[in-house]
């Protein structure tokens, strides 16, 4: 069974999200999502590397998540061939503990992309906590893609929407 967690179809898909970029380290890089016509969302910007900067990203809370329940989740993308990540936050802090999983879709074209709850990796600022615990999808507060890795210049990935499921 596939339990809807964000849907872009209309412009309220986008409403909650914002972008967190490098930019807050004295970085260069910027980014944001917005709701496209066609029925989707693009996450899309620059990523530099100019004043140690290297990242971009974009996330949103999850209203209710407790009743999450579910093992992997489901992405429909459309990538650009670059690698992206998928995070998950199980707190409220700005600036606290983030579960990732990286995925590269092909380039131009749909396609749905399942990460496992196991694919997930604990980190804090891009290092990795072994010490925590595997990712709970319950305990999921808020849902965030990134794009690092070095991978200088312009970046696009649509989205369709996020699922989790049994």
């Amino acid at each position: 069974m596939k339990t809807p967690i964000c849907r872009f179809d209309t412009p309220d898909g986008v409403a909650a999200w914002y972008a967190i970029d490098d930019r807050v380290m004295g970085g260069s890089s910027a980014s944001r999502i917005a709701f496209d016509p066609q029925g989707h969302a693009v996450f899309s910007g620059s990523l530099s590397l100019t004043d140690k900067g290297g990242f971009a990203s974009v996330r949103a809370p999850l209203i209710a998540s407790n009743s999450l329940g579910g093992s992997a989740f489901l992405l429909t993308v459309r990538g650009d061939g670059k690698r992206y990540k998928f995070s998950i936050r199980t707190g409220a802090e700005f600036d606290g503990i983030s579960y990732q999983a990286p995925f590269q879709p092909p380039a131009d074209e749909w396609t749905t992309t399942r990460l496992a709850a196991s694919d997930f990796v604990p980190t804090w600022r891009g290092r990795v906590l072994d010490h925590l615990p595997p990712l709970d999808p319950a305990s999921a507060r808020q849902v965030g893609l990134l794009i690092a890795d070095r991978q200088m210049g312009s970046f696009k990935l649509d989205l369709r929407a996020i699922e989790l499921v049994g």
